[in-house]
Order: structure tokens, then C-alpha cells, then sequence
């Protein structure tokens, strides 16, 4: 059996680090196909790494024992050990530090992406902020499956980093897995991710009650001030009437990474596009107003339609790459928000999982 995954030394402040590829190939018990690389280390202060297997091939899996040191201050003696493992590995799943609340989540979440968090702007979904940007996951019903995506990846500047805190975990259910973008982006036929890196994603979106209004969205009440973020975010705004607002923008759909250099897929066709609503929900909406009404749907960046065989590649090809586990308490795991996707499997109980972005990036 191969030794990929196992602590290889038992001295403090050691720990084999292992890239994607090494631990997607050792997905299988028997580890065979796995490849014979040299280890890599780092000076992580009270962490070892076990067996991967219990998570089902994460990554990079830290354990970590603080011997009674404050989380954030293990955090700020290591953060940049752990930057350089994410560059490196895209993903962490980070076990056995003890959180206290959102606060002390969001002082950690500082301390080893070395930024401020950043607020949750131009939103796209449901979720309550709990103080100093940290927000609750996507309030979404726990039947919903939530598919996998990049963090803002539907507009022209997102977060590089992403963090997330399990603090409930659900009786059943409730993963986040996660999908790795240049093997997503590998994928796909040629022909069509040229096609979309030619031509782009445009997103349209129509606010009301049915989604979610432009107030929450915007996080305002006022349309000058609405007016004001889409001039200087690239966005086509219309209003239809006193509070319709309708918005369009072409945004990228392959890029390549700012520091690794790698070719990703990043963007939500996918999950903006009517196809992805349930078949009765869509044709509930569809009998009662026209395709330029819905709440949101995705056109190549030209305005053409995106073919539903298409969509079904692109939904294919993210499944394929998908990697889950299951949530423990105070699991912590770090993103690369360009190299990792991310979604949620619907749950059963009661679920909170924090969630926490930064570094800024404008494309």
C-alpha cells in the first residue's frame, strides 16, 4: 500500500505536504496508480498530517494541537507556512482548533490570509452578516442542493481566498464539497471552452421578490447609489419601472490564475441559467412572463444561447472532480477561490457553516 498520506516524521513542526494531484490519484484504498514523489515540508508549528482516507482525498488535511496556545495567535505565528501550502495545494481542511464565536472566526480568517475580510457585495443569494464580514452560509432551504461554484465568479472582482467555519454540523448531510477548476477546465472539450473564452459569460438579472431584490443585493435603498456601483462595475442597468431593475454584463468564463498561471474555469453559466431551476419551477415561470423576465439566466457573452447539451458538459465535468467530506465542529477550511469551487449537498437538523473572504481581486 502506498505511504501517500501518512506522517513521515513524528518531530513538531514537521509535515508531508502533498499536491492535488498526488491525492486525487490515491483516492482508492488500495493507493495503487499513486505516484512515487519526494516529500515536500514546512515549519507548521504543532501539526501532523494522517491518513487522508476518513476525509475521502481533501486536499491537504492539517491536525493540529495549539498545546493551549490561542487559535489566533497559532494562526498569526503560521500564516504564512499556511499561505504558502494553499498556493500550493489550493484547499486546506484545517482540525482541532477551538473557536469562541464569528469573531474570533474572522480575526483567524485575518491573520492567515494576511488581509481584511471584505464585505459580501452585489449578492446573489441569501445570508445574514454576523459582524466584521463574517456571514452565515447561503441561507438556501436545507432540501436545495447548492451546485458547485467560485465565490462571485458571476461578476468582474471576487475574493482570492475563501474561508469556511463548521460550527452546527447537520444530522444528515451537509457537505461542502469542493471541485478543483483547472481539472474542471481540463475537462471540457475544446471547442467549447474556447468558445466561452472567446466569447464570455453574460449574466442577466432581473431583482424582485421572486430572487432576490435589488435592495438586498445592492445593500441599499437608494437607486443613486445603485447606479453609481453598476457604472463602476461594467453593469448594463435599465429600470423598468419605479422598482424593476434589470442588469446585464459580460463577464470572463476561462482565466488564467494571477500567481500559479494556470488556465481555470471560472465562472456560473451553469448556475445562473434558467436550465438549472427545476423543471416545474421553470415552467411556473415561464407561463407567466417572458425569457427576458426571469429572476437570472446566462447567454454566451454575445448574447447567443447556450446550449443545453452544452450546460450538461460543463455540470458533468464539475461533478467528475468533485471531492467531499464530512463536516466535523470547528473544521475550518481555506480556498483558493479561482483553483477550488465550492457547493452544498442539502441536510437534515440543524447546520451553521461560517463563512469568511479576502484579498480582493479585479479582473
Amino acid at each position: 500500500m502506498s505511504n501517500v498520506g501518512k506522517k513521515k516524521n513524528n518531530e513538531i513542526g514537521k509535515v508531508e505536504t502533498m499536491s492535488i494531484d498526488e491525492i486525487t490519484m490515491n483516492k482508492t484504498l488500495s493507493g495503487e496508480g499513486a505516484p512515487e514523489q519526494a516529500p515536500v515540508y514546512t515549519d507548521l508549528a504543532n501539526v501532523t498530517v494522517k491518513e487522508l482516507r476518513p476525509v475521502n482525498g481533501v486536499p491537504l488535511r492539517l491536525n493540529v494541537d495549539t498545546q493551549n496556545q490561542k487559535v489566533k495567535d497559532w494562526a498569526t505565528d503560521n500564516a504564512e507556512h499556511i499561505e504558502r501550502l494553499l498556493q500550493q495545494n489550493g484547499a486546506l481542511l484545517i482540525r482541532g482548533l477551538k473557536f469562541l464565536g464569528s469573531k474570533q472566526f474572522g480575526q483567524v480568517l485575518a491573520s492567515v490570509f494576511s488581509s481584511p475580510l471584505i464585505n459580501y457585495s452585489f449578492r446573489s443569494t441569501p445570508r445574514t452578516e454576523l459582524r466584521g464580514n463574517v456571514y452565515t452560509a447561503t441561507e438556501y432551504h436545507s432540501d436545495q442542493t447548492i451546485p458547485q461554484h467560485n465565490e462571485n465568479s458571476y461578476t468582474n472582482n471576487w475574493a482570492m481566498r475563501v474561508g469556511f467555519l463548521s460550527t452546527i454540523v447537520a444530522q444528515e448531510g451537509g457537505a461542502t464539497p469542493i471541485s478543483d477548476s483547472r481539472k474542471v477546465y481540463e475537462s471540457i472539450p475544446v471547442h467549447i471552452r474556447d468558445k466561452f473564452a472567446k466569447l464570455g459569460v453574460m449574466y442577466v438579472r432581473n431583482y424582485s421578490e421572486i430572487d432576490v431584490p435589488w435592495q438586498e443585493v445592492f445593500q441599499t435603498e437608494n437607486k443613486h447609489e445603485v447606479e453609481a456601483y453598476c457604472l463602476e462595475n461594467q453593469l448594463d442597468f435599465e429600470w423598468l419601472d419605479d422598482n424593476h431593475l434589470r442588469t446585464k454584463q459580460v463577464n470572463q468564463a476561462v482565466i488564467d490564475h494571477p500567481i500559479t498561471g494556470e488556465k481555470v474555469w471560472f465562472n456560473q453559466a451553469h448556475l445562473f441559467h434558467v436550465s438549472n431551476l427545476e423543471q416545474s419551477v421553470r415552467d411556473s415561470l415561464l407561463n407567466v412572463m417572458s425569457e427576458d423576465q426571469l429572476p437570472r439566466n446566462t447567454y454566451y457573452g454575445d448574447g447567443s444561447p447556450i446550449e443545453l447539451e452544452t450546460l450538461q458538459i460543463i455540470r458533468d465535468a464539475l461533478a467528475e472532480h468533485t471531492i467531499r467530506f464530512d463536516w466535523q465542529c470547528n473544521d475550518l477550511m481555506l480556498l483558493d477561490n479561482m483553483l477550488f469551487a465550492h457547493g452544498r449537498e442539502p441536510f437534515k437538523g440543524e447546520r451553521q457553516v461560517l463563512v469568511g473572504m479576502a484579498k480582493p481581486y479585479k479582473s
